[in-house]
């Protein structure tokens, strides 16, 4: 009984100790670290989004595009100087009505026709050097379709009424050159030169050469020969002068003649004899030798 008393009394005596409190949240220098975290990460949101409306101004940015690049109903839609560091590929590239359309670049332009297998059908390059294009065939014509110049692998065909060579050394043609008419300007000469080797001029229905205002001269270093397989050659002119043709060697009894007459050798060779009452071609046979 004693016990049981003392224990109710330990029961209910006052305790000196009071309740414990347990705070909750975050106090102290972690406090102030986390409002200095939140005030840098607010800082950096708006310099990031001033950063973006900045972008947005300078690159021009609207509903309709970025820059001089505007999207519209057929395309794209670029206005000023463009620069492409990738290849375009592109349906139709055109410019404004009114303006030119100008591709530059430091090196070459290339332009490139593929096929379906993306095999290159025809290209063009213009470099620092040389404008090359490459393909089966090459042809150049007018507005309305004439054609003036094509190029293959079997010929070239300048379909012009007329070609000009401005050239001072004029044109040279290492082979054969088929034409119906050669003819200088007027008031210009022309002249057909072959320095190293022999210069040849058939043509199935004959050769026609005709100086309408001036003179004509073929000069040779060993033959000109001028030839008629079927039909006659023709000199017509109201003077014919051969100043340099060896003269025979006979000499008609009586009074030296003044007057020659022009002979012919088997191997047409011409030669001057002198004229008798008859023909002295046989006579002087020795010049044909």
């Amino acid at each position: 009984m004693p016990q049981e008393q003392y224990s109710h009394h330990r029961s209910t005596m006052p305790s000196s100790e009071g309740p414990h409190i347990y705070k909750v949240g975050i106090y102290g220098w972690r406090k102030r670290c986390l409002y200095f975290f939140v005030l840098l990460l607010m800082i950096l949101i708006l310099v990031n989004l001033a950063m973006t409306i900045w972008i947005l101004k300078v690159m021009n940015f609207t509903i309709d595009g970025m820059g001089n690049l505007r999207i519209t109903e057929k395309g794209l839609k670029l206005e000023g100087d463009s620069e492409f560091l990738q290849p375009l590929y592109a349906k139709e590239i055109q410019s404004r009505p009114g303006n030119a359309l100008y591709f530059k670049s430091a090196r070459n332009v290339t332009v490139n026709i593929l096929n379906d297998q993306t095999k290159v059908l025809t290209r063009l390059v213009t470099g620092p050097k040389a404008v090359e294009a490459y393909g089966k065939k090459f042809e150049v014509k007018t507005v309305s379709g004439k054609l003036l110049f094509s190029a293959d692998d079997n010929e070239v065909v300048v379909g012009a009424e007329r070609l000009r060579v401005l050239g001072a050394e004029g044109t040279v043609f290492p082979k054969s050159i088929e034409t119906p008419n050669v003819r200088a300007d007027p008031f210009k000469e022309l002249r057909l030169e072959s320095p190293t080797r022999s210069l040849v001029m058939e043509a199935p229905k004959g050769v026609e050469i005709n100086a309408e205002a001036g003179n004509m001269e073929a000069t040779c270093r060993s033959e000109l020969r001028l030839e008629s397989k079927d039909g006659e050659i023709k000199l017509d002119a109201a003077k014919i002068k051969l100043p340099r043709l060896p003269r025979g060697s006979y000499t008609p009894t009586g009074t030296r003649q003044k007057v020659f007459e022009v002979c012919i050798c088997a191997n047409g060779r011409l030669f001057l004899s002198q004229a008798g009452t008859g023909s002295t071609c046989q006579i002087n046979t020795s010049v044909c030798l």
